[in-house]
């Protein structure tokens, strides 16, 4: 596809100037004064003059095709067309080629260090005339770092695509929070970065191709951002159809690539399957077939549901289901923190497909479960075997994965070997694979223990997956309308949380889970609080439990130390990129609380 300079391509005047001429911007992404488009088409060109693109939204007034009304360069509501058939879109601009690596480089020169593996086992000794069944074990890791101020070339670009709800209910308030929350994500991206920006109401439209973020590339997508207008219905499943196009069918692909997709309201288009009562008993439709059953690498969804009339059970399904994570934007002068959390993080990553294989190292030895959250995990050969896919990993983010196994007797005093670990993962600025050294894990086998202390680390996992496992057991009495019976679930967990070892200890994330598990049951409480904003807390909590990755589900974003992990970890499962990104926003909310005026 031809790229458009900034001028009309038919008069060749420039598309800025004259003074507030109208402005029609093609399905194709192509831009021309109205008044010359109209008058191309009326003499029967039905094609896009530059790429040749067939059109099937036409500036140009019949019985199907009304004529739209134009956005103007300094006032700009822009038009609703009708979306019909898209055309295919390979007009993206071209990426750089990835970094090259030279004889004795080492990826891990990208970064400030190499992956970190680490494990503890329940107990270190357990006497060697003893059997344990379900004996625990932790397999922590730390992906490396990024130092603050590293050159762009040195991290992973990415591809973006923003779905965006400009419905009616979208009007005032709100659509000048999102605009202000783009121009953010827009002015925080790099020049190898690209983005695209698809907006939503009862149809969808692509407001640019995927476009690299040059000087150039952020006024357009600046221009994109300043045209959108609140009316209509909400067509979610169009709007992600349309993102998800718009990522497949580019002739290049950066590294990285994700949909973060918006939304205040229900998709009032889609026809969905309900159960006996009534309700939706499967969302999967709102997504497009390429998401749920991907051919080549996945697309993540990061989903955000604005204000309290959302769909959250939709919401959280589509992340759940492309492998994102879903944050509760309740109070809605918090969108442009939720919307720097997540791009902290995505212009972060550092490993990708990262895999774990575990292996049995005693002929006696079996591995019988693997704690994973909504990591895929395969417990194979008779338990001799396992296996955990952990994907994408943002810099410095950890992950902690809780496996059982059952401890034979031995006959001889000493060490016992219990299980090998083995990890991959691809570097993501390099695209090479690395291998990191076989790990065996073992315990001291002596013939009698007198004092033996449970490991702190696996203890605070332990109650991190038990109190995950409640909420899930609460939400599920909530959906059911058992309202005594979740609050009765989450209460006597954050008792149980309180009295454990970790609890008692004073440790942090304990206190962060005991807060989680209150507030939780207080939203659950009663049947309008549940439908209100308790669903949606949950299920943004359980996102960010089964992803072990941050999400926002209270009014404001925190930054303050340690909570999952080893010391040093941040809040909520933030990283320290994360917490830049969030804390670059908040200050610049505080010095120019309206960003609105800069926007063309």
């Amino acid at each position: 596809m031809q790229k458009q300079e900034n001028t009309c391509a038919i008069c060749l005047n420039n598309i800025n100037s004259g003074g507030r001429q109208a402005l029609f911007m093609a399905e194709c992404s192509h831009t021309f004064h109205f008044k010359c488009i109209t008058s191309n088409v009326a003499h029967g060109n039905l094609v896009c003059p530059l790429c040749k693109a067939q059109w099937n939204e036409l500036p140009f007034g019949t019985a199907h095709n009304p004529i739209p009304t134009p956005f103007v360069t300094q006032s700009p509501p822009a038009p609703l067309y009708p979306a019909l058939e898209t055309p295919i879109f390979n007009d993206d601009d071209p990426i750089d080629p990835p970094p090259q690596m030279w004889p004795g480089d080492t990826p891990q020169q990208m970064t400030t260090g190499t992956m970190e593996v680490k494990t503890f086992t329940e107990y270190t000794v357990v006497a060697k005339s003893s059997t344990k069944d379900d004996f625990a074990i932790v397999i922590h890791l730390k992906a490396p770092g990024m130092e603050s101020g590293m050159a762009e070339t040195a991290r992973a670009p990415l591809d973006l695509v923003t779905v965006l709800d400009v419905s009616g209910s979208m009007y005032g308030t709100k659509l000048n929070l999102l605009k202000q929350a783009m121009s953010f994500v827009i002015q925080n991206l790099g020049p190898a970065d690209r983005l695209s920006i698809v907006s939503f109401s009862s149809t969808a439209r692509r407001l640019i191709r995927l476009t690299r973020m040059s000087n150039e590339g952020v006024q357009q997508a600046l221009n994109a951002v300043g045209s959108l207008n609140a009316d209509g219905g909400t067509n979610i499943a169009e709007g992600l159809r349309m993102g998800a196009k718009v990522l497949e069918e580019s002739r290049y692909k950066n590294p990285v690539n994700s949909i973060i997709l918006l939304s205040d309201g229900q998709d009032t288009y889609t026809v969905f399957s309900r159960n006996h009562q009534g309700s939706v008993s499967n969302y999967d439709c709102l997504l497009p077939p390429s998401i749920l059953h991907p051919a080549g690498r996945a697309i993540p969804i990061h989903t955000f549901g604005f204000g309290s009339d959302h769909d959250s059970l939709a919401m959280h399904r589509i992340a759940e289901a492309s492998s994102g994570t879903f944050s509760f934007i309740e109070d809605t002068s918090s969108i442009q923190d939720a919307f720097a959390q997540c791009i902290g993080g995505l212009l972060s990553v550092v490993a990708q497909e990262t895999h774990i294989t575990l292996e049995s190292a005693n002929h006696g030895l079996k591995i019988t479960g693997i704690k994973s959250g909504s990591y895929e995990s395969r417990v194979e050969n008779g338990g001799m075997k396992g296996t955990i896919d952990v994907g994408d990993l943002y810099a410095d983010e950890q992950r902690s994965f809780l496996l059982f196994v059952n401890v034979p007797r031995s006959g001889i005093e000493g060490p016992t070997k219990l299980i090998k670990v083995n990890m991959t993962y691809k570097d993501a600025a390099t695209g090479s694979v690395v291998e990191l050294g076989e790990q065996e894990v073992s315990i001291e086998r002596p013939e009698t223990v007198t004092d033996n202390q449970i490991c702190i680390e696996v203890e605070r996992e332990t109650v991190r997956v038990q109190a995950m496992e409640d909420m899930v057991a609460a939400r599920a009495a909530a959906e059911r309308g058992a309202m005594d019976e979740a609050v009765e679930i989450l209460e006597s967990r954050q008792r149980e949380v309180h009295t454990s070892v970790v609890g008692m200890s004073g440790d942090l994330a304990c206190e962060q889970l005991q807060h989680e598990l209150q507030e939780m049951g207080r939203r659950m409480s009663t049947r309008e609080g549940y439908a209100q904003s308790g669903r949606a807390y949950t299920l943004a909590g359980l996102s960010a439990h089964t992803k072990q990755r941050a999400t926002l589900r209270t009014s404001s974003i925190q930054s303050e130390a340690a909570l999952f992990g080893s010391p040093g970890a941040s809040v909520g499962y933030q990283t320290p990129a994360m917490q830049l990104m969030v804390q670059k926003s908040q200050l610049l909310m505080r010095s120019e609380p309206s960003l609105q005026d800069k926007l063309p």
